[in-house]
């Protein structure tokens, strides 16, 4: 996957909060292929969650004072701030220095797990996404109503409900007269919730003060390499695969490898969307070329694949064989409160419309991940996959 900006195209000011993450380090990484200036935006929050909790990811990455100079050669318009996107006048204060044209946020706690782990970790939850959201919103109100705010949701807003998931909205007829409306969400966790909100609070500014919004609710990611321009070690995100941080399809190939049975949560039967990371770059990159308008929040499902979680292990499973791996498979009681056996059928032809190309999870994309943690094995910890909190 390769950029979708023509370097003829208007240069803009993109800034990324919470780029030193998952996603945001790879999007940083992506645009910097492009003419546009951007400013990265972190506090090191997750380091400092990783340290405290003992999850440290499996490599260890330059922090982005360092991984900023190495985009350099790419794109000299490059800036880090180090700052809290939950300290108001601070980000005030960034906001109004820059007034970029985009901002793409992804300034929140991204853990389910991490949410219900106990009262602290639930309202630290809370307490950031929704700081960080509020305060993007009251900036863009305050100095530039122009500028295309893009929110990573998740599709776990949504549930799991008797009927299709549509891309956001939902039209209604009753009593002969119909209406539409936010699709009804359902989180099944503190994290989910607080994205729940995040979407109401942006839907309220977009009616209300013309704000210009994309929501991506994004299903699991999974993968390292972004494209083949920045094929490197040092362009690849931080990779967590522990309990509380990890994704599940990582968190699978780290278990195979380190000849852990791949553990399911209960029956196995829950089904979710995916995508791979070089996808949700390519969504975010279509989202930015085709803003909204004024008044308009835009909602697309991000995932490519639906799969049950059993469907996903014996994926895994049989890619690692063809590897000279054999991993076992194991059911282990759901510490999550979710239904095991539902209905699921979620539309997302919307990003395939402005030209999405998936990649779509085969044995080689399985492979091309397994062969980045063999290079790192030694590194497992293994005490840090098995779940060590529960909902209930």
């Amino acid at each position: 996957m390769e950029n979708v900006f023509d370097r003829e195209e208007r240069t803009m000011k993109i800034m990324i909060l919470g780029a030193d993450g998952y996603l945001g380090w790879p999007m940083a990484a992506n645009l910097s292929l492009t003419k546009n200036k951007l400013i990265l935006v972190d506090n090191y929050i997750k380091r400092t969650l990783f340290k405290k909790y003992g999850k440290e990811p499996l490599v260890s990455l330059p922090r982005l004072e360092t991984r900023c100079k190495i985009l350099k050669k790419y794109n000299k318009n490059i800036s880090f701030v180090k700052t809290d996107c939950t300290n108001t006048q601070k980000f005030l204060n960034l906001f109004s220095r820059h007034k970029p044209d985009v901002v793409i946020h992804f300034a929140e706690l991204p853990s389910a797990p991490y949410s219900m782990h106990n009262f602290k970790e639930g309202w630290k939850t809370l307490d950031n996404n929704l700081k960080s959201t509020f305060n993007l919103i009251t900036a863009v109100k305050t100095y530039n109503r122009k500028c295309h705010i893009i929110k990573l949701g998740t599709m776990g807003e949504y549930g799991t409900p008797n009927i299709d998931i549509e891309e956001g909205w939902l039209t209604v007829k009753h009593k002969g007269r119909q209406q539409k409306f936010l699709y009804p969400r359902q989180g099944s966790s503190l994290y989910h919730t607080s994205k729940i909100m995040d979407t109401d609070l942006l839907w309220f500014y977009v009616r209300t003060f013309g704000l210009r919004v994309t929501d991506l609710m994004q299903g699991p990611v999974y993968g390292v390499k972004i494209n083949k321009t920045l094929d490197a070690d040092q362009f690849y995100p931080t990779f967590a695969y522990d309990d509380m941080f990890g994704t599940v399809l990582n968190r699978f190939i780290v278990q195979g490898i380190a000849n852990i049975p791949l553990t399911v949560y209960g029956s196995g039967n829950q089904i979710r969307g995916y995508l791979d990371i070089k996808d949700t770059i390519q969504c975010i990159n279509l989202a930015i070329k085709h803003a909204p308008k004024a008044n308009e929040l835009r909602i697309y499902n991000q995932f490519t694949q639906q799969f049950s979680v059993n469907e996903l292990a014996k994926k895994v499973q049989n890619a690692l064989k063809k590897i000279h791996i054999n991993a076992s498979i194991k059911k282990i009681k759901n510490p999550r409160v979710e239904k095991e056996k539902h209905y699921y059928n979620a539309k997302h032809s919307g990003m395939k419309k402005l030209g999405l190309k998936p990649s779509l999870l085969t044995d080689r994309s399985i492979i091309e991940i397994a062969e980045y943690v063999i290079k790192h094995k030694n590194k497992i910890n293994k005490t840090i996959i098995q779940p060590k909190s529960s909902w209930k």
